[in-house]
């Protein structure tokens, strides 16, 4: 890995988990390294021990909602043709190519053992019939919400999130959330990512991705097409070296 140096793009600055300025001291959050600071920069403390992994839908306009928050065309889509595609061979991710079938969400969920959301998200989970992450750790990065809730754990900064995942041992944390998914990418916090593409073109709404410091490259390991349209695919965060 470069060194910290080599990695810092310009005005991009370490976060520190009650989200002041390193230079004030503590430990703060940098390209996913957990960091010392003082008055005299920041030093290694060591790397995070868990995974960020993605799973989430969009349409192929990058959408993951429509402009109002609203999924209609992902759970009750309107009629449509129908959809022919080769399938891929069953089996587990490989990294030798993209020939295994993606991961699908009944095989996702039981590998995670936190999941980190914004208040957004948390918001629309709670209008299911049934509570989906019994099993799971979760915090909501939110800078007003409360612990009413005791399925859950506020974190008012993704500082706070990080420092909260790793004194739980987290090891598989699921991300969950257009922006709290960017605001980890932006932070290198992410290793793979589960795209499901749904074949609509929605023209606007809350985007998937945003801007990013850098080039993120991405390694296809596998994918497979549903008998709806959606098409499958899973990357792993190639960072060489």
């Amino acid at each position: 890995m470069a060194s910290l140096n080599q990695e810092r793009s310009p005005g991009h600055k370490p976060v520190s988990p009650g989200g002041g300025h390193p230079d004030q001291g503590g430990v703060v959050l940098f390209r996913g390294h957990l960091l010392a600071a003082s008055s005299r920069g920041a030093a290694v403390v060591g790397e995070r021990p868990w995974r960020g992994r993605v799973f989430i839908a969009a349409s192929l306009d990058g959408f993951i909602a429509r402009p109002d928050g609203a999924i209609d065309w992902l759970t009750d889509p309107a009629p449509g043709p129908r959809h022919h595609a080769p399938q891929a061979p069953a089996g587990p991710c490989s990294r030798g190519g993209a020939s295994a079938r993606a991961l699908e969400w009944e095989q996702f969920l039981p590998g995670v053992d936190h999941l980190v959301m914004g208040r957004g998200t948390y918001e629309k989970v709670l209008g299911f019939e049934e509570w989906p992450y019994e099993d799971l750790g979760i915090i909501v990065l939110s800078t007003a919400l409360e612990a009413e809730d005791p399925r859950i754990t506020p974190a008012r900064s993704l500082g706070e999130a990080v420092a909260l995942l790793d004194a739980r041992g987290a090891r598989q944390v699921y991300v969950d959330g257009g922006r709290v998914i960017q605001s980890f990418l932006r932070e290198d916090l992410i290793d793979e990512i589960t795209l499901a593409w749904a074949p609509v073109l929605l023209g606007s709404g809350l985007p998937l991705f945003g801007a990013l410091p850098r080039d993120t490259r991405l390694e296809l390991v596998a994918s497979h097409t549903g008998q709806n349209g959606l098409v499958h695919a899973t990357y792993r965060v190639y960072r060489p070296g």
